[in-house]
């Protein structure tokens, strides 16, 4: 499912969640380390996401800060707007994990949405032939097998604004409800893991051709074949099309951008209960820029 709105207005107003389908969630961990563990992988994705948008172009490099993250350069969108968007959209991501449905998740790049004529030289006339919005590149991650949280989203949340108030207490910054001891993560071993991924995604992302001006960007869940649907006001999501579904019980058929015509393998995370992998999927519509 897809939000309708566009972190900025400049900008073909396509910039969306989605959402899919697909597996049985993971079984759950205690609250203390749920919850960090959302919250390390809920950064990462931020960071991710920020660093994908620079090396792919989507919005000018000037309009990026420098930053670090796990002892990393890495680089910000500084528009509030994108900021706000991001952060939105890691925030609903996060909502569908905890309630066990999310199978993947989908950062996909699509060509513009209008027709221009670039004066870039090194940008062929093929990009003018593609149909609007086509299916570039989908920077994937795989989370089937992330940890569930006891009870789902609202727990969750109310398990957070509990923390928040317990650590506003001096008396409580030492207690360790705030500060996880759970032996089932090695956090020292998280960081180094998440530190790697993000350093092959920049890599992958800066060494790949350059993408037309005017691309755009989604954020998308595929969804567990048992999963429901997260309607509700308010609506955060919406359907994607036919062509990026996922092949489930009901639809054998993956939709065509579903895979792309070439898939490169970027990095798998795995920390005590935390496992995930990344790859990223050039799609069909890409090979004709290169014609």
């Amino acid at each position: 499912m897809s939000s309708p709105s566009s972190p900025l207005p400049s900008r073909p107003d396509h910039h969306r969640h989605q959402e899919i389908y697909e597996e049985a969630p993971s079984q759950p961990l205690p609250y203390d380390s749920s919850i960090a563990l959302l919250q390390s992988f809920n950064n990462f994705l931020v960071v991710a996401i920020h660093n994908i948008l620079y090396y792919r172009g989507i919005y000018p490099q000037p309009t990026f800060l420098s930053a670090r993250a796990y002892n990393l350069p890495v680089h910000q969108n500084r528009h509030p707007k994108v900021c706000s968007w991001i952060r939105d959209a890691v925030k609903a991501v996060a909502a569908q994990i905890a309630e066990g449905r999310v199978s993947r998740i989908a950062v996909v790049i699509h060509s513009p949405l209008e027709a221009t004529l670039s004066s870039d030289p090194t940008q062929s006339a093929s990009s003018q032939s593609i149909p609007p919005g086509s299916v570039l590149e989908r920077w994937m991650l795989d989370v089937s097998r992330f940890p569930a949280w006891p009870g789902g989203a609202k727990p969750m949340r109310d398990f957070e604004r509990a923390l928040a108030k317990e650590y506003r207490n001096e008396d409580s910054r030492d207690d360790e409800y705030y500060f996880p001891t759970a032996q089932t993560v090695s956090w020292p071993d998280l960081d180094e893991q998440l530190r790697g991924a993000l350093r092959r995604t920049a890599y992958a992302a800066e060494k790949m051709d350059v993408l037309p001006e005017g691309c755009t960007f989604t954020v998308a869940v595929e969804l567990r074949d048992d999963a429901l649907a997260p309607i509700g006001h308010p609506q955060a999501w919406i359907p994607s099309e036919p062509n990026l579904q996922p092949a489930s019980r009901s639809r054998p058929e993956p939709g065509a951008d579903v895979g792309g015509v070439k898939t490169t393998p970027i990095r798998s995370v795995e920390a005590g209960a935390l496992f995930f992998e990344c790859w990223v999927e050039e799609g069909k519509a890409k090979e004709l820029l290169k014609e």
